[in-house]
C-alpha cells in the first residue's frame, strides 16, 4: 500500500507545479497594455536621426507629421524573450503618384534586423489614401555570440521613409502613426546567459562614471558630469536573464521521470520472495 500512496503524493505535487507554471507559459498576449488615441503621454513627433529618435513605450501609438522624403525615427525598449511587432500607417495627401514606403528596425548596435514576417516595404497606388507597413522581429535573446546578428536586449530604432516616389511628390505633407507591441515567448526562448547591461544609449558612460565614483574620485567636475541615458525601458525593468518558466517544466519533467521509475519498479518486482512451501505435483 505504500507505493499507491507515494504515487498519489507525487501526482498531487505534479498538479500543483503545473498549475503554478500555467499562467507563465500561457501568457502569450502582448506585454504592454493597449493605448488609445487619448493617451496624452504618447509622442506626437518623430526624430530625424538615430541620435534624435523619439522615445516610444510599447503599447503606445505615436503620431507625427512630416514630408515625403524625410527620415522619421522612433526608439523603443525590447527585453529578452520578447518578440516585438512594429506597425506603421502613413496617411498620404489627396493627390499623388505611385510611391513606395519602407519600415526598417535596428537594434542597440544599429544593426538592421530582418523581419520574420510582415509587409516591411509596400507600394501605394496613385491616389491611395493610406499605406500600412508591419515588421515582426525575431525573438530577442538574452545573450548571443559576438559574430551573430541575433537581436539583443536594449533600445531598438524604427526608421520610416519613402524609397520611391515621383519628383513632383517630393516634400508633400504626410502624417504617420507607429505602434510597437511584443509577445512574451516564455521559457522556450530562454538561453543560458545574459548581457551584463542592456544595449541602451549612454549605458557605458554611466558605468564609467559609477566606477570612478566608487574609486573615491573627489573632483567636483566629474561628479557634475552626466550621460545622456535613454529613458525608455520595460515596465517591469530589464530581466535578470537567469529565471524562466523553463525551470518549472524541468522540475515537472523530473517528477514525471520519478513517477515512471516507481511505476516500472512496481510492475516488474513481482509478488515478493518465492514461497518456501514446495509445490505439490
Amino acid at each position: 500500500m505504500r507505493i499507491p500512496s507515494a504515487l498519489s503524493a507525487l501526482g498531487a505535487s505534479l498538479l500543483a507545479l503545473g498549475l503554478a507554471a500555467g499562467p507563465a507559459v500561457a501568457d502569450a498576449s502582448p506585454s504592454a497594455s493597449p493605448s488609445d488615441g487619448s493617451d496624452s503621454s504618447a509622442p506626437t513627433q518623430a526624430g530625424t536621426s538615430f541620435r534624435t529618435a523619439t522615445e516610444l513605450d510599447q503599447g503606445q501609438t505615436a503620431t507625427a507629421s512630416g514630408s515625403t522624403g524625410d527620415y522619421l525615427y522612433w526608439s523603443f525598449p525590447a527585453d529578452a524573450k520578447q518578440r516585438p511587432t512594429v506597425r506603421a500607417t502613413v496617411k498620404l495627401p489627396d493627390t499623388h503618384a505611385g510611391q513606395t514606403w519602407q519600415l526598417d528596425v535596428y537594434d542597440g548596435l544599429r544593426r538592421r534586423q530582418a523581419c520574420q514576417y510582415g509587409a516591411q516595404t509596400r507600394a501605394a497606388a496613385q491616389g491611395a489614401s493610406t499605406v500600412e507597413l508591419a515588421c515582426t522581429l525575431r525573438t530577442v535573446r538574452g545573450w548571443a555570440e559576438p559574430w551573430s546578428n541575433d537581436p539583443l536586449p536594449g533600445t531598438y530604432y524604427v526608421r520610416l521613409t519613402v524609397v520611391d516616389l515621383a519628383a513632383s511628390d517630393l516634400g508633400q505633407p504626410v502624417s504617420t502613426e507607429v505602434r510597437v507591441d511584443s509577445k512574451d515567448m516564455g521559457g522556450s526562448a530562454a538561453v543560458d546567459g545574459s548581457l551584463a547591461k542592456p544595449l541602451v544609449p549612454g549605458i557605458a558612460v554611466t558605468d564609467a562614471q559609477d566606477d570612478s565614483a566608487s574609486a573615491g574620485s573627489g573632483d567636483s567636475d566629474d561628479s557634475t558630469a552626466s550621460a545622456v541615458l535613454s529613458a525608455v525601458k520595460p515596465k517591469d525593468g530589464w530581466s535578470s536573464g537567469w529565471w524562466s518558466d523553463r525551470w518549472v517544466w524541468t522540475g515537472i519533467g523530473a517528477v514525471l521521470a520519478a513517477l515512471a521509475g516507481i511505476g516500472g519498479y512496481a510492475l516488474t518486482r513481482g509478488s515478493g520472495r518465492p514461497s518456501r512451501v514446495p509445490r505439490e505435483y
